[in-house]
């Protein structure tokens, strides 16, 4: 099925991730399967408007989820699929409950408070309020990335800065949320309405309708 996706503009990326339902970003372990290798040249890192400037206006039209998901990549993820794959790794858990069963530590439950507290937040803001940098609380990568994979926290948009004219510059920053904020009820109400196992098997067997000639243990693999 992938193999005829090309995508050309926005609005091309927005029915990809409608019709397919996840999309990675950037090449991973299944061929084929992420935008890099089914995007027009132009709109990949280009001098044009392309894939990276679309990604909060994409994130925004779709409601979808957007984040570190798999492999420590980022992808784009329907919200019918998100609910699953936020059961399946969070195993049943919310984060609360994850931190008081000795599961979690406690640097990622500092950044995740943090972001609960202040969300819709940019990273630089986090950064600032939470200590960290070179000579304050170090780790904030390796805990971003951590509540991403483990769907606690999501990326909502990406945010550029302005100089004294309004002018924009620089990449987008990414603002993160939790997807109980964002999401809300629509979240909420369908997070933990199945097993762990059972959203795992739907995730399987949607990425092997995608592409059904891909050894199970590879996409087992990508979905762990």
């Amino acid at each position: 099925m992938f193999d005829k996706l090309y995508i050309r503009s926005q609005h091309d990326l927005e029915d990809a991730i409608e019709k397919y339902g996840i999309i990675p970003y950037f090449r991973n372990s299944i061929d084929g399967f992420s935008i890099e290798e089914h995007i027009a040249p132009e709109c990949w890192f280009s001098e044009e408007e392309g894939a990276w400037e679309w990604k909060g206006p994409v994130i925004k039209s779709t409601g979808c989820a957007y984040g570190k998901f798999f492999e420590k990549k980022a992808a784009y993820v329907r919200a019918d699929l998100f609910c699953e794959l936020a059961n399946y790794r969070r195993d049943g858990y919310d984060f609360d409950a994850r931190y008081d069963d000795g599961l979690a530590r406690y640097s990622d439950k500092a950044l995740y408070d943090l972001i609960d507290e202040l969300a819709p937040v940019i990273s630089k803001r986090l950064k600032k309020e939470g200590g960290y940098g070179k000579n304050g609380v170090k780790g904030f990568d390796t805990s971003i990335a951590r509540l991403q994979y483990q769907c606690y926290v999501i990326t909502d948009d990406f945010v550029y800065m302005t100089d004294r004219n309004g002018s924009r510059y620089g990449w987008g920053v990414a603002e993160y949320s939790t997807p109980e904020k964002l999401f809300g009820a629509e979240f909420t109400d369908r997070v933990y309405a199945h097993s762990s196992d059972e959203s795992y098997e739907l995730l399987f067997d949607h990425i092997k309708s995608l592409f059904p000639s891909v050894p199970d243990e590879r996409i087992g693999r990508f979905l762990r």
